[in-house]
Parts: C-alpha cells; structure tokens; sequence
C-alpha cells in the first residue's frame, strides 16, 4: 500500500491522518507551519485523496498501511496526529506498534464505538449524478437538497474531481466506505500507549465526553486532554491557531 503524501520541513517527522470522507488537503495549512519546527508528512488515507482505493477497509488495515509508510520513509519512529477516524487509526497504531510513536495526537476522538450518522451523507453523494452534472456548482445545488450545511457541502465537494476522459468522479472509494462503515465505527482495542498522549476536544463536539475520559486514561494513561472553547467536530478548521499552538507546545515539550 503506497499511501499519496505531501511533505513539509525538516526535523522529527509528524505524521498527518485526516478524518472520514477527508484528504491531505484539510491540513495543509497547519501541517505547513508545524514544519517550521519538524517535518510534517500529511497523508491520504486508503479509500480515501489519492491513495489506493481497496475491498477492505478496518483499524488493523489502516495501522498498517502506517507502519508500511514509515518503513518506505526509512522512518523508525514518528510523532502521529489524527483527527476523527485519523484519530481512531493514530491509536490503533499507537496500541499496535508502541516503540514506533514519539508522542501522539488525537483530535476530537475517543476510543470507544459510536452510533451512525453519516447515512444522509452516504445517500446524497449516491445520488448525485457524476455523467449529468456539467459543473461542481450544479453538484453543490444537488448536494444543497439534502445536506443544508454549506460547510460541510463544501468540505466533501473537495472529494469531487474531474475524470481524465471528462465528467467528474469521486476521489474517495464510496462504495468501500460504505460497506466498510459499521468497522469505521467500531472501537479500538488493545495494550495501554504509555506514551505522551494529548486528546484535543472541541468544547462543542459530543465525540468525547466526560464520561469518555476514564476509558481514554485507561488505554492511554499518559495522557491530558485539551478542550477547545468555540469549536466542534471540525476543531483544526474552527479554531486553527489554537490547535497549532496547542500541537507545538506539545510536541516540543
């Protein structure tokens, strides 16, 4: 597995792992200021940006495709950043392969399984017609009929991309995804990362809650979390120049 990156800086290398329906793209703009103090490798998932699309999709996959990286990086260890299901597969690796991580990052995730929600999402990105539409502005009115939130309309038309022989295709492997997505929610498992741990929460986001604290110090019991005031779910995109210090001070300690 020859996952598509993008390299930054030099220094201690951090490794980049985007969330769900996500790519390389959403952290570009703090993966470049972290590389003036390291070496930033953000990185396209399987299924997902650039990077090779599979049947199969599952944590144990995703922690390994990381630990092939490194090796083809000649990387014997790494500091590791992930938001949302980048989160969960930056744990997962963390339990897996203990020795190969510096100091780990988890951005509004916890450990345990959650419930659905991205079924609509699922729907809507189905039901767009890729052979009809003649432009991504036609996409977003479609998009608009049944996912309200420009936001999030905006960040998943990022998937969108011109086919070579004309029309458009999706970047991201939906049908995998799809399939895949009861794994995608499931928890992780596994030996406590003694390692410098640090959870960044948005204030506003449900995905890690108080009574989600214990078991995070449980797997990972060198660990702090970070709540960030003015944030959600998206927490890197609400409030950057928080996170960005926040990941610094951290890694730099």
């Amino acid at each position: 597995m020859q996952l598509h990156y993008r390299q930054y800086g030099a220094g201690e290398p951090l490794i980049i792992l985007h969330g769900l329906f996500g790519t390389l793209d959403n952290w570009q703009t703090l993966a470049r200021q972290w590389a003036e103090d390291v070496m930033v490798y953000a990185v396209d998932q399987r299924n997902h940006g650039r990077s090779p699309h599979t049947d199969d999709f599952d944590y144990a996959l995703l922690a390994e495709d990381i630990r092939d990286f490194m090796e083809a990086q000649h990387m014997h260890r790494a500091h590791l950043l992930g938001h949302s299901m980048g989160g969960k597969a930056a744990m997962q690796f963390a339990l897996e392969y203990p020795d190969r991580v510096d100091r780990l990052v988890v951005v509004d995730m916890g450990t345990r399984a959650y419930p659905g929600g991205h079924e609509a999402i699922f729907e809507a990105l189905f039901g767009l017609d890729l052979e009809g539409i003649a432009s991504r502005r036609e996409a977003d009115a479609y998009l608009a009929t049944r996912i309200p939130e420009a936001g999030i309309r905006q960040f998943l038309l990022k998937n969108l991309t011109r086919h070579k022989s004309g029309g458009y295709v999706w970047k991201a492997n939906l049908p995998s995804l799809y399939d895949n997505y009861a794994r995608i929610l499931a928890p992780i498992t596994g030996s406590p990362y003694e390692g410098p741990t640090l959870f960044i929460r948005g204030a506003d986001s449900r995905y890690v809650q108080d009574a989600d604290l214990a078991e995070l110090q449980q797997l990972f019991p060198n660990s702090r979390v970070a709540t960030v005031a003015g944030a959600g779910h998206w927490v890197h995109a609400e409030q950057p120049a928080v996170v960005y210090q926040l990941v610094r001070d951290f890694l730099l300690e």
